[in-house]
């Protein structure tokens, strides 16, 4: 079978005295029956390559279904006289989500068969709600402070357009109420009879605030918020101390916040701190146990230059004077602040690693001297968990690492003790003692040194024989931190090194890495990229023949990049959702997202600048006749985020242009930016992707590599 061939259409885009032809353009037309038989084509030339794969792709899928503790429960947090908490069931898709009655401050276990808690009251069963549909997605799930109604939103087909329901968990009764068309995000008044919500513009940008009275027809609900500047998104939300609730406005660098006392949902909500460019902040509520008149907000902030930001506190009376509690550090990126009656919780990052410390309440406010909680691993994550309650003597947090699971902890603020609560099983015989983690360090071409974390089973010989996958993002000050993956171990398994490259333009080592990847300066995220490759196969890790790419969205950029600009230090790339046409796109405002993206990127439009350096880059627009590894590219037809023409396009480009080997597209008709939605179809998308990495680095064409009888048999 030969691939598919895209007809060429004639289509030019002039900026900035530049005239570009666009051959493929027409592709990003979805209403047009051509484009979906085209991109049926490539599912059925991509599925044909594949074939070969098929042993191993459901090898992989048994695998990963056979580590997973199907039937399970989420470990249950406290909220009021209830314990919530989701569970899973052996051969169903999606979650139940529910609640028990609270008997004591232990939360419940499992049942040992597996089977429902006696007296659980299901609040909503994922399942039920998806019947019938190929998709299904839940956007917000949001309990109201007096326990008695369930607001939910479902989108059925990717594009993350949610209908806001709403449920009376007294009666199990749902409501007449529903509304189309809504966002993520929603905060219920303190008596649970007002609910706010958000809804989008044009552009899928969260832009306008509702109040609605539960029982109230939906025509009758008060717009209350509206932002008209096109680079602000809005969200609301509601303090732990459910005492305000909360209207936040920001873009990529700037913020403004808006208050409402919660017991007055129908009043006027007061401006916190008046947007100023560049200046980014956020608040909790900290309620004095005695004086409410002492209460304080806690500040999040950068302003004055403070580009790690600083810890500050300010009256609920003056919310502008701001007085500094954690003052800034050069080596220290705070990157949250949760207030509690008696304490404060601190997530910060230093030396490119998460931490967190418990700063106490003394002499009647928190305290600047904060504890830091210890962990002995050389590369983990840990943060801060789901912590409803206001009052509480523990912290709930959550911690991982390359080789340990998924873990959830209660800490104890008086004594300091960590309570193990859950440490996420993995079946089949997973030991951590027999895999090795590492922080290793890349020198990348202005001198900088950029961390990366690897992991890979003991044994494994660093002579470049081992094949690898490295993986990136490098966007958004989004840190792609060290995390455990059962499915991963059906690469470590096979002998593979996993590692995870932490480029400049991610938040890793703090705000200044962010803002030495981005706009102009962009192509530190790349080149970046490319010495972590080239350093892995130096020392010994992989060698260059047998080293695989991998990144998502924004990181799909990333890889695309790379195989313009450095195709021979890879054996093949795996590009997911890539935003690999980004100047057509960024050229585009009314396409989502395009306006608030102008302070990541640039704006092309304005600057020839940026649009000459966009153009620089651009995975699309730099393809050349050269050689290339091969490319697995992936996407959704209903994303709202990257849309699918973009790897589309790419792919046909690379096939009209470039030499070397299979460039595949796979697009799911059915899904949006995250793919398929059901844990076992996604399961089996990841197998797909990883049988492809296996085959593809190791060179065999049944794609077995070093130690697959080992995962067979442990499997």
């Amino acid at each position: 079978m030969q691939p598919p061939v895209a007809k060429t259409i004639a289509h030019q885009r002039v900026h900035h005295g530049d005239t570009v032809d666009d051959p493929y353009f027409w592709l990003a037309d979805k209403e047009n029956k051509e484009v979906i038989a085209y991109l049926e084509a490539e599912n059925a030339y991509t599925e044909q390559r594949l074939a070969g794969l098929a042993g191993l792709r459901e090898r992989i899928f048994q695998e990963i279904k056979g580590r997973t503790q199907e039937t399970d429960l989420s470990v249950p947090g406290r909220k009021g006289d209830w314990w919530y908490y989701a569970r899973t069931e052996e051969g169903k898709q999606y979650a139940i989500h529910c609640r028990l009655r609270a008997a004591g401050d232990t939360p419940p276990l499992l049942p040992a068969d597996g089977s429902a808690l006696p007296g659980e009251q299901v609040l909503l069963d994922g399942n039920e709600l998806a019947e019938g549909h190929g998709f299904f997605s839940l956007g917000t799930f949001d309990v109201s402070p007096d326990g008695r109604r369930l607001a939910y939103s479902v989108d059925f087909a990717g594009d993350e357009r949610f209908t806001l329901r709403i449920k009376d968990l007294e009666s199990g009764r749902l409501l007449p109420d529903e509304i189309p068309g809504t966002s993520y995000g929603t905060a219920w008044s303190r008596d649970g009879s007002t609910l706010f919500y958000l809804t989008v513009d044009e552009a899928w940008r969260p832009y306008r605030v509702h109040r609605h009275a539960v029982g109230a027809p939906v025509e009758q609900d008060v717009l209350i918020y509206e932002e008209s500047d096109e680079r602000f998104w809005v969200g609301v939300g509601l303090t732990r101390s459910e005492r305000y609730l909360l209207i936040s406005v920001g873009s990529k660098v700037t913020s403004e916040l808006h208050l409402l006392d919660a017991d007055d949902p129908a009043g006027q909500f007061r401006l916190v701190v008046a947007r100023q460019n560049g200046v980014e902040y956020s608040v909790d509520h900290w309620a004095h146990p005695g004086d409410r008149s002492k209460d304080l907000l806690i500040v999040l902030h950068n302003r004055d230059g403070k580009s790690n930001f600083e810890l500050a506190t300010a009256s609920v009376h003056a919310p502008d004077e701001w007085t500094a509690l954690i003052p800034h550090r050069q080596d220290t990126r705070l990157l949250e602040a949760e207030a509690f009656a008696g304490h404060l919780a601190v997530e910060y990052r230093r030396d490119g690693l998460t931490g967190l410390a418990i700063h106490p309440v003394a002499d009647g406010r928190p305290s600047a001297q904060g504890t830091p909680i210890a962990f002995d691993e050389p590369v983990y994550t840990v943060g801060i968990g789901e912590n409803p309650e206001f009052e509480t003597s523990r912290l709930r947090l959550g911690y991982t690492s390359m080789v340990t699971p998924s873990t959830v902890y209660d800490y104890d603020i008086a004594t300091g003790a960590l309570h193990l609560l859950k440490r996420q099983p993995v079946l089949g015989g997973y030991e951590p003692a027999d895999y090795e983690q590492h922080r290793v360090w890349a020198t990348a071409e202005d001198g900088t040194r950029v961390p990366i974390s690897v992991v890979h089973r003991k044994g494994v010989e660093r002579d470049g024989s081992a094949p690898a996958l490295l993986y990136g993002y490098g966007s958004y000050e989004i840190s792609r931190d060290p995390y455990f993956s059962a499915a991963r171990l059906s690469l470590l398994d096979r002998g593979f090194v996993y590692a995870i490259a932490h480029v400049r333009g991610g938040g890793e080592m703090g705000r200044s890495w962010y803002e030495d990847g981005k706009l102009l300066a962009k192509r530190n995220t790349f080149t970046d990229f490319v010495a972590c490759a080239r350093s892995l196969a130096r020392e010994g890790w992989t060698g260059v023949d047998r080293l695989v790419a991998r990144g998502g969205s924004a990181g799909g950029l990333l890889v695309g990049a790379v195989a313009n600009l450095a195709p021979e230090a890879f054996r093949g790339i795996v590009a997911e959702v890539p935003f690999v046409d980004p100047l057509n796109t960024i050229l585009d405002p009314t396409l989502p997202l395009t306006v608030i993206e102008w302070e990541e990127w640039g704006n092309p439009l304005e600057s020839a600048q940026v649009y000459r350096y966009m153009k620089g880059y651009s995975p699309y627009e730099n393809v050349e006749a050269k050689q290339y590894p091969s490319i697995l590219a992936t996407t959704s037809l209903n994303d709202t985020r990257v849309y699918y023409h973009e790897p589309a396009k790419w792919i046909a480009r690379l096939r009209a242009t470039a030499t070397g080997g299979d460039f595949l597209l796979k697009t799911e008709m059915e899904a949006g930016h995250a793919g398929r939605s059901g844990r076992y179809d996604a399961w089996r998308e990841e197998a797909l992707t990883l049988a492809w990495v296996i085959a593809t680095a190791t060179g065999s064409p049944a794609g077995e590599a070093a130690g697959a009888d080992r995962a067979a048999a442990q499997g």
